[in-house]
């Protein structure tokens, strides 16, 4: 990259020579070029212009759900998705882009759920099996996770995303084999995200000394300083949480490790339930077996909140060609009975035999001193020590608060007119509000608030429909700098 002395000094060579005006003339006339903003962002602001004309797009919905997924905008892509499917209820783009906003904020159940339906509706397989088999392995089902990355792979041989997702499955089920088979193919092409899958594989198997190993050969030192403390507790993490964290980089709370979501049980018990209702066995007409009495499926017991839920492994049944009868069964002779339990000893009952046993002469003198009437003075116990009250925590200096974002753009100055020019069309609903900024990947967002809660800005995002102008909700994290527009 040419730095901006070098720039300078070759200007100064250039127009070293030529007369003042010729190289004013020169300076005026040069076009100034500007930074393009991401490919994510532009396509989210070309949807955005779409869905200000015509505000019920449903294509333009989604366009504008994928491109805030491309930005990691989760709550802006559940929006626009969300509208899609009020639009369009059946339509498998907008159920495919809830499952993936479910599967990147780690809600496995609902993301399988709407996956369902994006199958269901008419979508691509390619564009879904990836992601839903992701969804199975974050709620432990890692033998349905496998077969459905086996089956996304067959239909394209190419998804290496699918086979490094595949390889941390094998991992995670301690296939060590199919581990190290499985990604030896994108080894080979020297595919640095296949290396850190593989740092992961070995973190879960217990090989944290290699993990961290490779992690700081392959990854920037920043990056590798941060990510090798957790390498260390990924064989203490259940499986659900080993597949957060190698495949969505979510790792759980500390209080969390070793604990899954109660719910991940329910999700999983439900899928094993719908996979006995598929068709399985020899067919009806089939008299080179004979039947075999089916055992009753187990009832999955409510697992207590400490505990990790456990994974049922799939289990081969051998039919056997001929059952011999069970021996009858032989009375077993009666157990004698229980002797009498012993009394329990008392401290009275150890003491008896000192009652009629004569005591010895005591005679008391005439200096004796009866005790008994003698009152000791006792000090009183010091009071207990007053408890100090607890310091009230710091209030954050920017706090999680509640927006309506209006537009975006590169230049924070152009912003200023861009905020005059809504404000405008906006009206009463706006006219209280401040428009303030803050960073969206390489683009900036134009917020209008802060607003008290999420029903108010529901309620305006309603009103500003009603009068044409395209905006969605945005809670900003604590600790996210949002600067007012000037």
């Amino acid at each position: 990259m040419v730095s901006r002395l070098s720039i300078l000094a070759l200007s100064a060579a250039l127009f070293g020579g030529l007369p003042a005006s010729v190289a004013a003339q020169e300076t005026i006339s040069r076009p100034v070029v500007q930074a393009l903003p991401a490919p994510e962002v532009q396509r989210l602001n070309r949807a955005l212009v779409a869905l200000a004309k015509t505000p019920r797009d449903r294509d333009a919905l989604i366009e504008a759900g994928q491109a805030s997924l491309g930005v990691d905008d989760l709550e802006a892509a559940i929006g626009f998705f969300g509208r899609a499917a009020d639009v369009d209820p059946g339509h498998p783009g907008a159920a495919l882009g809830l499952g993936s906003v479910y599967l990147r904020a780690g809600r496995a159940g609902e993301a399988l759920q709407q996956f369902e339906r994006a199958l269901a509706g008419g979508a691509d397989e390619r564009a879904v099996l990836t992601d839903q088999a992701l969804s199975f392995d974050l709620i432990g089902e890692q033998a349905t996770a496998q077969t459905t990355y086996a089956r996304a792979l067959a239909l394209d041989a190419g998804n290496d995303e699918a086979r490094r997702r595949l390889a941390v499955s094998f991992a995670i089920s301690g296939n060590r084999a199919r581990f190290e088979e499985t990604l030896r193919p994108l080894l080979d092409k020297r595919d640095m995200a296949a290396q850190r899958a593989r740092a992961f594989g070995l973190a879960i198997m217990g090989e944290s000394d290699r993990a961290t190993l490779i992690v700081e050969q392959v990854m920037p030192r920043d990056l590798a300083t941060r990510l090798v403390p957790y390498l260390g507790y990924m064989p203490r993490l259940t499986k659900p949480q080993q597949a957060a964290a190698a495949n969505l980089g979510i790792f759980p709370r500390a209080a969390d490790i070793g604990r899954d979501d109660p719910r991940l049980a329910r999700f999983a018990a439900e899928e094993r339930a719908g996979s006995r209702l598929a068709p399985s066995g020899p067919l009806l007409d089939s008299r080179t077996v004979p039947p075999v009495a089916q055992t009753p499926a187990p009832v999955p017991l409510p697992a207590p909140e400490p505990t990790r839920v456990a994974t049922v492994a799939p289990v081969t049944v051998t039919t056997v060609a001929a059952v011999l009868p069970a021996p009858p069964p032989v009375a077993a002779p009666l157990p004698p009975p229980p002797s009498p339990p012993a009394a329990p000893v008392r401290v009275a009952d150890a003491f008896a035999d000192l009652v009629n046993a004569p005591l010895p002469d005591a005679r008391v003198s005439g200096d004796a001193v009866d005790i008994s009437r003698i009152t000791v003075k006792r000090e009183l116990p010091p009071p207990p020590p007053e408890k100090a009250k607890p310091k009230e925590p710091p209030k954050p200096v920017h706090p999680s608060r509640v927006w309506v974002q209006v537009a975006t753009g590169k230049n924070v100055k152009a912003l200023g007119f861009d905020w005059r020019r809504i404000a405008k069309e906006g009206g009463a609903p706006l006219a209280k509000l401040k428009p303030y900024t803050t960073r969206w990947g390489e683009a900036n967002r134009l917020l209008a608030g802060p607003i008290d809660n999420r029903d108010k800005a529901q309620a305006l995002l309603r009103e500003l429909k009603a009068k044409g102008i395209d905006s969605f909700l945005y809670v900003s994290p604590e600790g996210e700098e949002i600067q007012p527009v000037k």
